[in-house]
């Protein structure tokens, strides 16, 4: 293959036209000096100012390589340390090359031209733009011994480098578990949003959408977002939370997007509002959806063009912010209501992710246990542990297919807080859970019905008399059992409800049997607790 080289023409380390010029290191001469490489073709890029250091480079390298072709390519701009003029000048001149890698080794020089130039030529390498490797070179050690000057080859791919991929993919399961606050969750479909997410944070500032039901990690996850990006000097600013549920009419308005002094009545001070606070930061505007039509079309303008004018002021201010919007709702069907702006979902909806639910990440919830537990141990100040058996319960009922978990992870978190809090030298024990369990079961049946006819059964006078005679442990459950007998039809229902998850272990389980096994223990039977 034809070793084909980019490079500029060096107007200070290349120049000289006496006798002297060959005892001096001149880098373009060097090139074609290597008797490692030869140079089928140079593509030496100048500015049109120096012709006559152009004509004796050309007529150097012809003495001393006359295999080499050079080919001066004449660059029009007029500062060449202006960014933007170098850099599009080159871009524009590799999309027009006609480049054959099949035919020809591609090497881009820089070690001449401008540092502009340089970093340019790298930038359109790694890209590439340039499908070529990099190439410097430079002096002799002993100009006096006749050393012959160095070259080195870079390969900005960095696949090739083992090392450093896997030093990246590290770099990157960090971030993934950074994101997910260190828990190491199981379902495939979450796992794969957070990686890409991942990606779309450290890449992009176009606005993200968050949706999910309530209590799913939103807002969680929006902030850590904002800390990774901060992390890596993406952010400099801060991480605004507005909940757009609590905004309403004209306060909205000036909460958004500020207020000057005397606005309206009871503007006593200026305000500067929190798209304002959240200037080279995050704003994470949750329930979006709750905000009305004037707010959002003030919004579309303030993402569009990052300016916007505060409530009464004539005078626009700029707010450069990235925006993270949450919502529970369904905005497409609000947009087709007419309860949301087609142009403004639109907008948000660049990246659009939606979180589930706990009931549709059952697997995750052992993981989020210690999370939680560490979590709640910084609020009480104390640590706090499930004992085995008692952990294997609260499991076996948080992961069933009965349980709602209405409220997801924040629902999740309220009954840890309550058995850590009540749990006697940092352990969380079966009485303990079995308590929590029935607490849960009351709320998943969502009637107040269920709670009176609790209450009605701890106030019967032969559960009162019973419960002196068992354990603390033996009460709770049997307390959950009385319950579930008294909302079942029937002996078979009942024991279908209480056995879920037991029975599928069966050949042929007879609920009913095993149920008024279980009551005969206690001297009772499913017609006589259905009348308590």
């Amino acid at each position: 293959m034809d070793n084909v080289i980019f490079s500029f023409l060096g107007t200070t380390l290349d120049a000289g036209f006496s006798a002297q010029r060959w005892s001096r290191w001149r880098p373009t001469i060097a090139l074609c000096q290597q008797e490692d490489m030869l140079v089928h073709r140079l593509v030496l890029f100048h500015i049109g100012a120096h012709d006559a250091l152009l004509r004796l480079i050309t007529a150097d390298i012809k003495r001393i390589s006359p295999e080499t072709v050079v080919e001066p390519v004449l660059l029009r701009m007029r500062d060449p340390w202006d960014f933007v003029e170098v850099y599009s000048a080159l871009h524009d001149f590799a999309r027009r090359y006609q480049f054959n890698t099949e035919q020809n080794n591609y090497l881009v020089h820089i070690t001449t031209g401008t540092h502009v130039a340089q970093i340019c030529l790298f930038l359109l390498t790694e890209t590439r733009y340039f499908p070529a490797k990099l190439l410097q070179t430079s002096p002799p050690r002993n100009p006096q011994r006749d050393d012959s000057s160095a070259f080195a080859i870079v390969d900005l791919d960095l696949s090739q480098y083992n090392q450093l991929a896997s030093r990246f993919e590290a770099e990157r399961e960090e971030d993934l578990s950074f994101l997910k606050f260190g828990i190491a969750t199981q379902n495939a479909a979450f796992n794969a949003t957070i990686a890409e997410i991942e990606q779309v944070a450290l890449r992009s500032s176009s606005p993200i959408l968050l949706t999910g039901p309530t209590g799913t990690g939103k807002s969680f996850l929006a902030r850590r977002i904002y800390e990774l990006k901060r992390a890596k000097h993406q952010l400099q600013g801060d991480f605004i939370d507005v909940n757009c549920a609590t905004l309403r009419g004209e306060g909205a308005m000036s909460a958004l997007f500020g207020h000057t002094k005397g606005a309206f009545t009871g503007a006593l001070q200026a305000r500067a509002g929190y798209l304002k606070a959240a200037e080279n930061g995050l704003l994470f505007l949750d329930e979006i959806g709750e905000l009305g039509l004037d707010e959002q079309a003030m919004l579309l303008k303030a993402i569009e063009e990052k300016r916007f004018f505060p409530m009464g002021s004539d005078k626009e201010i700029s707010s450069q912010f990235q925006l993270i919007a949450g919502t529970h709702r369904d905005l497409s069907q609000d947009v087709r209501d007419g309860r949301f702006r087609e142009d403004l979902f639109a907008r948000i909806n660049t990246w659009l992710y939606t979180l589930p639910g706990l009931k549709d990440r059952r697997e995750d919830i052992e993981p989020n246990l210690e999370f939680e537990l560490e979590r709640i141990a910084g609020q009480l100040g104390k640590k706090v542990r499930f004992n085995s058996d008692a952990k294997k319960i609260y499991l076996d009922y948080a992961m069933a297919g009965s349980t709602q978990w209405a409220g997801n992870f924040r629902d999740l978190s309220g009954s840890l807080l309550r058995m850590a809090t009540l749990a006697d030298s940092g352990r969380i024990d079966q009485p303990l859970v079995q308590a929590e369990v029935q607490r849960l079961s009351l709320r998943n049946q969502g009637s107040e019905q269920s709670a009176l006819a609790t209450q009605s059964t701890l106030s019967h006078p032969d559960w009162i008399a019973l419960q002196t005679q068992i354990d603390p442990f033996d009460r709770v459950q049997l307390a959950y059992v009385i319950q579930i007998c008294q909302q079942s039809a029937s002996l078979s229902d009942a024991g279908r409800s209480l056995f879920e998850h037991s029975r599928k272990d069966k050949k042929t389980p007879n609920d009913a049997d095993r149920l008024r096994k279980y009551l005969s223990k206690f001297d009772l039977s499913f017609s006589q607790v259905q009348g308590w």
